[in-house]
């Protein structure tokens, strides 16, 4: 599925990739060769005003009203002057005879004023007489083929020409035709065609390249979104399924000891039991449920938590007395350390709301019940759980954070039996525990092992971040873990 996404958005970011380049191309080709085009009219307009500056006109004898151009004396060195241009001239009379060319066959193309440029097709045709003989003619395109007994060969001559009519007062004196080869339009014309269709070319296979690179690198969250999906549903589905599998065995053994007991004392004494067993598991069963529905909505965003002054020396002197009986019935110390103001501190306002900030009281609750909660259960008989709050004013370098605004640090230490190193980053995963095993055991009584779902880091963690905070994690095997929770006092909108 994914690889089959994969292509299709590879073919897409090509395809639109090579449209696009086409579009380009052809802009780029139709704007040179427009360029060209005028380049040449350019150069032919400029030939023709030469020329005519440069025309020798003399009157008639006869009539000094009427002149006429002395041939020999205006184009004695024009010849020379536009031979290395490619450029060819022609003197046409008022009639249209042909007076002097620099060509060495007349092109038979029609004469007519025209000072835009037109480009014309000459037909070159060459047959074969004998064995030592051969005869050009040149055709215009618009003349009528002439049919050869012997065989022919034909070629096009494509030619820009300008003809300019000229005239002194009312008289025209004759024409003036200006050409140049076309093939300095074309050849140019298809070398750019051609570096252009193998830059596209090599554009589209590298962008097809790059487009799948890409299109990989823009699956993978989705790829991995979609593990997590089916990791969080197996695991789900283990934890769902245990206890609903224990209330249905437990419901079966007194449904079974119901019918097997022969006095109503055995029979209330078999119900008392399996009962208390099934409330148990249906109360873990109800908890799981309930952590999964808060990380959904915390990951869907559809939660919309208020948030107030929160004074959180308060809220974790509530905690630690809710969980001193446990520590007690553990034979675990239980402390709480408050960092005091430094003595510098004169703002009354600011020494009453020191530990104060904005976030929601719930959910803290929640936070750090699951944090020291957490550290009683992994601290064996006699050991220390500590708790610590302290407010981080200015820039901080502890544990390799910088802050540039005030904040609020919570450790909660435990000497316990601590984390392995290559638990640690796995620690805030769902339903990740250290015991490889990942599954529940039971006594002959069904009840609860000590282990939980896996689910109370990844709670707290997503009660950190949802308040713009950071949680980290030191820990040494064998002597003990410390969860450090920073939270800034006051949250970016």
């Amino acid at each position: 599925m994914f690889q089959a996404t994969r292509r299709r958005l590879a073919l897409w970011y090509t395809a639109v990739t090579a449209v696009l380049l086409l579009l380009f191309a052809s802009g780029v080709y139709l704007y040179v060769r427009s360029t060209l085009v005028e380049r040449i009219d350019d150069t032919l307009n400029h030939v023709v005003e030469i020329v005519e500056r440069s025309l020798v006109i003399e009157s008639i004898n006869s009539d000094a009203d009427k002149s006429r151009i002395n041939v020999e004396a205006s184009f004695r060195n024009n010849a020379d002057t536009v031979e290395d241009d490619h450029i060819d001239l022609e003197w046409f009379s008022p009639t249209g005879e042909l007076l002097w060319s620099t060509l060495s066959e007349p092109l038979n193309i029609p004469i007519h004023a025209n000072r835009t440029g037109e480009t014309v097709r000459v037909i070159k045709q060459e047959r074969e007489t004998g064995p030592d003989e051969k005869l050009l003619t040149l055709n215009s395109a618009q003349a009528k083929p002439k049919l050869f007994a012997n065989s022919t060969q034909d070629s096009a001559l494509l030619l820009r020409q300008v003809t300019q009519r000229v005239e002194v007062g009312r008289q025209v004196l004759g024409y003036l035709r200006v050409s140049h080869p076309w093939f300095e339009v074309t050849k140019p014309s298809r070398q750019l065609i051609f570096d252009l269709a193998l830059g596209t070319g090599l554009m589209v296979l590298s962008v097809a390249a790059s487009g799948w690179f890409l299109s990989g690198k823009a699956m993978e969250p989705v790829g991995e979104s979609y593990q997590r999906l089916k990791q969080f549903t197996a695991d789900a589905s283990h934890e769902l399924r245990s206890p609903i599998t224990l209330i249905q065995t437990n419901v079966q053994v007194a449904l079974a000891d119901l019918e097997l007991a022969q006095t109503e004392a055995t029979t209330a004494l078999h119900y008392r039991q399996q009962l208390k067993v099934v409330e148990r598991l249906t109360q873990r069963l109800g908890k799981l449920v309930n952590d999964l529905l808060f990380l959904a909505r915390q990951d869907s965003g559809i939660t919309k938590d208020v948030f107030s002054p929160c004074p959180l020396d308060a809220l974790l002197i509530e905690v630690v007395e809710e969980q001193q009986l446990l520590a007690a019935e553990q034979e675990i110390s239980l402390s709480l350390k408050l960092i005091d103001p430094p003595a510098s501190e004169n703002s009354l306002e600011l020494l009453e709301n020191w530990f104060t900030f904005i976030g929601n009281w719930d959910q803290l609750v929640r936070l750090f019940t699951n944090l020291i909660g957490n550290a009683l259960r992994y601290t064996p008989a006699g050991g220390r759980v500590n708790v610590e709050l302290a407010r981080i004013e200015g820039i901080n370098r502890v544990s390799g954070l910088r802050y540039t605004s005030a904040q609020l640090q919570i450790k909660v230490s435990d000497t316990g039996i601590g984390i392995p190193p290559e638990a640690l980053p796995h620690l805030f995963d769902r339903f990740y525990r250290v015991d490889p095993a990942r599954t529940h055991t039971t006594e002959n009584t069904a009840t609860q092992s000590a282990t939980g779902s896996g689910l109370g880091l990844a709670i707290a963690q997503a009660i950190v971040e949802h308040h713009q905070g950071q949680i980290q994690v030191e820990s040494t095997l064998g002597k003990g873990t410390t969860f450090i929770v920073t939270l800034p006092i006051t949250l970016e909108s």
